[in-house]
């Protein structure tokens, strides 16, 4: 499988302090770039811990709970999923490679340094996003009153028009870890379209 040779995380300043450091991964050393496919399909899935005291944050908005995500990072299970679903559809490592929780440049991060970086990597390859489908399940608390701040959300993070994202929320029926409000989890499917920019015209 054709992937690309180096990957490189360029440094973040989020909330007046920097994020991240210049870190450089590894793939295959010698290896062709993809092929530029007109389009590309991606899903990723996400699924985290709830437990007393911790920030319950969904799509970058806080939720009011009495339990939130336990995670190395922000426990943002929504935006981690979507920078799976770009890097899946991109061929890239996953989330977990590209930023590991026992790195501790990482510890308690915005999730949105993952999701500015995973959009660098599509825009560099030449894709936008066509439209992405966002499915979270959890119990407690209702998710209708912030939903629309979260689509907003992932619109200004992946530059693309409200036409081109969808979110949605369901219950898991009082049933295992999700139903019974000790977890909550996320789907997403993306498709990419190979968009490279136009060269600028020479004067």
């Amino acid at each position: 499988m054709a992937t690309l040779a180096h990957l490189r995380v360029a440094p973040r300043v989020h909330g007046g302090r920097k994020r991240a450091n210049r870190s450089m991964v590894e793939v295959k050393a010698g290896a062709q770039a993809l092929p530029a496919l007109p389009f590309r399909v991606g899903h990723g899935f996400d699924l985290h811990r709830l437990e007393p005291g911790l920030p319950f944050i969904i799509g970058g908005v806080k939720l009011e709970h009495d339990r939130g995500c336990a995670a190395h990072s922000d426990g943002d299970v929504l935006l981690h999923c979507v920078v799976d679903s770009i890097l899946g559809a991109l061929g890239l490592p996953d989330i977990g490679q590209l930023f590991p929780d026992n790195d501790p440049q990482w510890k308690g991060a915005s999730s949105d340094v993952f999701m500015r970086e995973a959009v660098r990597r599509m825009k560099d390859m030449g894709y936008r996003v066509g439209n992405i489908d966002c499915t979270i399940i959890l119990q407690r608390p209702k998710f209708s009153p912030v939903k629309e701040q979260v689509k907003r959300n992932l619109c200004e993070l992946l530059e693309c028009a409200p036409e081109a994202v969808n979110v949605k929320a369901k219950t898991h029926e009082k049933v295992d870890s999700l139903g019974e409000n000790r977890s909550v989890a996320a789907h997403t499917v993306v498709l990419l379209i190979h968009a490279p920019e136009e060269p600028s015209p020479q004067p």
